[in-house]
C-alpha cells in the first residue's frame, strides 16, 4: 500500500526521481510524471494499464509555461486561457519537439492545462519540468475524487499519494481546441460548461467520442465504468423496484428501493454539487452487494451536459 501524505517536498524529490506518484486537482486525482521523460511516462500507461493510443494531458504552473512546450496559443484560446485557468479548462495546441510522443500517442497536439489546486500548484512551480497526469484510476474504471479512492484501487502501484482532500469539481477538464478554419471545438465535455465558452468565443462544435486513436484524452466511447452492469434512465420512474438494484439519482430518492443502495447527487438540483458527487456515488453503489445499476440522466444543460456524458460511456458496451 502506497503512503498517503501532505509532504510537497516528498512529491517533488519521487517526480525529480522519475517516480508515479498521485496529485489532487480540483477536477479528479492525477497518476503524474516528468512529461519530458520518456521512461517516467511510460510508468503511467503501465501502472494505469492504458493503451498507449490515449494520449495524457499535460500539466503546467501557469499560462506562460504553456508556451514552452506549444507552438503557439491562438487568439481565442488565450483568451479562454486566460479567463479560466487556473481551473477545468484543457488547451489542445500543437506542440513542440520537447514532448515526447509517447505523451500525445503520436499526435502533433498536446492537451494542456493549469490545475486549480494550491497543494499542486505549489508542487508544479518547485519542479522545472511539466506533469503528464491522466486520472490515477486503473484504465476505463471510476475516476478518483479523494486519496482514498486512489489507495483503493492504485495503492500497490505507487509510492506516494499526495492527498488535498476531495476534489472540487468532480470532473475531468473541458477540452477545447481550434480547427485549421478558426472554428473551435470540444473535444471532451468537462467541468467548464460548453455554454459558459460559446459565450466568450461563439459558437463551438462538439466532437463525437472515439473508439480507436483519439484526437484527445478522454474521448473513448466506453470509460468512466463501473464493475456492474450500469443501466441509464431518463426519470427515476423507469427504475425497477427490486431488491438487487442500485440508484444513481439526480435530486430525489426512489420510493421502494433500499435507501442504503440509493445516491442521490444532489437534493437541491444544483449541477455543481451532483458532479462532484458523481464519482464518489458510482464507486460507492459499485461496491454495493447489487446485481445492476440504474442512473438517472440529469437536465442535459450546464454540467448536466458533462455529466450526461459521463453517464452514457459509463453503460457503454
Amino acid at each position: 500500500m502506497s503512503f498517503i501524505g501532505h509532504n510537497i517536498d516528498i512529491a517533488a524529490e519521487l517526480l525529480r526521481r522519475g517516480e508515479a506518484i498521485a496529485i489532487p486537482t480540483e477536477t479528479v486525482y492525477g497518476l503524474a510524471a516528468n512529461a519530458l521523460r520518456i521512461d517516467a511516462v511510460a510508468k503511467i500507461f503501465r501502472i494505469k494499464q492504458r493503451p498507449t493510443f490515449d494520449p495524457l494531458i499535460v500539466h503546467v504552473a501557469n499560462i506562460d509555461q504553456i508556451t514552452n512546450y506549444v507552438v503557439e496559443i491562438p487568439a481565442p484560446l488565450r483568451i479562454l486561457a486566460e479567463r479560466f485557468m487556473p481551473g477545468p479548462l484543457t488547451l489542445l495546441l500543437e506542440k513542440k519537439p520537447n514532448i515526447p510522443e509517447l505523451v500525445t500517442s503520436g499526435s502533433p497536439y498536446v492537451a494542456i492545462r493549469v490545475p486549480d489546486h494550491p497543494l499542486t500548484l505549489s508542487l508544479l512551480q518547485q519542479l522545472d519540468f511539466p506533469l503528464a497526469a491522466p486520472s490515477a484510476n486503473p484504465f476505463g474504471y471510476i475516476s478518483p475524487t479523494t486519496a482514498q479512492h486512489v489507495a483503493d484501487q492504485l495503492g500497490n502501484k505507487l509510492s506516494y499519494i499526495l492527498d488535498g482532500g476531495p476534489c472540487q469539481v468532480g470532473i475531468e477538464s473541458t477540452i477545447v481546441g481550434m480547427a485549421a478554419n478558426g472554428e473551435i471545438h470540444i473535444y471532451r465535455k468537462g467541468g467548464l460548461p460548453i455554454e459558459v465558452i460559446s459565450e466568450i468565443v461563439g459558437h463551438v462544435h462538439v466532437r463525437d467520442h472515439s473508439s480507436s486513436q483519439p484526437d484527445a484524452p478522454g474521448m473513448l466511447t466506453n470509460h468512466y465504468a463501473p464493475s456492474k452492469p450500469f443501466v441509464i434512465v431518463n426519470t427515476v420512474d423507469q427504475i425497477p423496484r427490486q431488491e438487487n438494484v442500485g440508484v444513481l439519482a439526480f435530486h430525489k430518492f426512489v420510493d421502494g428501493i433500499d435507501i442504503s443502495k440509493q445516491i442521490v447527487l444532489s437534493m437541491q438540483g444544483r449541477f455543481d454539487e451532483a458532479a462532484q458527487n458523481l464519482f464518489a456515488g458510482m464507486r460507492y453503489l459499485d461496491n454495493c452487494p447489487i446485481d445492476i445499476i440504474y442512473a438517472e440522466m440529469a437536465p442535459e444543460r450546464d454540467l448536466g451536459i458533462a455529466i450526461n456524458d459521463r453517464l452514457r460511456r459509463a453503460a457503454a458496451k
